[in-house]
């Protein structure tokens, strides 16, 4: 029985090796271009994996758009505004990488280190309506300077008291 199927074996792998090398053969006599698109990866992505967020193709040119959108209307803002600061430096970075590495969206997501490209896409669209809120009502100018004093730290039978924070 065993040198049965020992003989069905090695027939069926050889001939799936002949088939396999006869349709190698007919593709590269044909000069067929191949496709480099990897299953799963880039552009032969089929899914995020995220529920609700579907696959997009074209996620890094939408990021260099959306970024640069919060970039012009961050203007709006002084130029002293903690939140324009913050988010001019988030644009920059995710716009330079994107646009560093314009047909490879893992090499921007591993840049950016906030998730997957079409998470940033998302984040961009949610950022916009966060600045929308922001210059409408002029945020900036309701937070104040405050003066902050640290309190010496104290040794409590051998073991030291974490700071303290008082508002002056």
């Amino acid at each position: 029985m065993l040198s049965q199927v020992t003989r069905t074996l090695s027939r069926n792998t050889s001939t799936h090796a002949l088939l396999r090398n006869n349709i190698i053969k007919s593709l590269s006599s044909s000069n067929q271009q191949f496709s480099t698109v990897v299953p799963g990866v880039g552009k032969g992505k089929t899914s995020t994996g995220l529920v609700g967020l579907p696959v997009d193709h074209d996620a890094i040119p939408k990021i260099i758009e959306k970024y640069q959108a919060l970039l012009d209307k961050a203007q709006a803002m002084p130029e002293t505004a903690q939140y324009r600061i913050n988010i001019e430096k988030i644009a920059r970075h995710r716009i330079n990488a994107a646009k560093l590495h314009p047909d490879n969206p893992e090499k921007v997501e591993e840049l950016c280190n906030c998730g997957q490209v079409e998470e940033l896409v998302q984040q961009a669209d949610d950022e916009m309506i966060v600045m929308d809120m922001y210059l409408r009502n002029r945020w900036w100018e309701t937070v104040k300077e405050v003066e902050i004093e640290y309190a010496p730290m104290e040794i409590m039978n051998g073991i030291p008291r974490l700071y303290e924070l008082y508002v002056v």
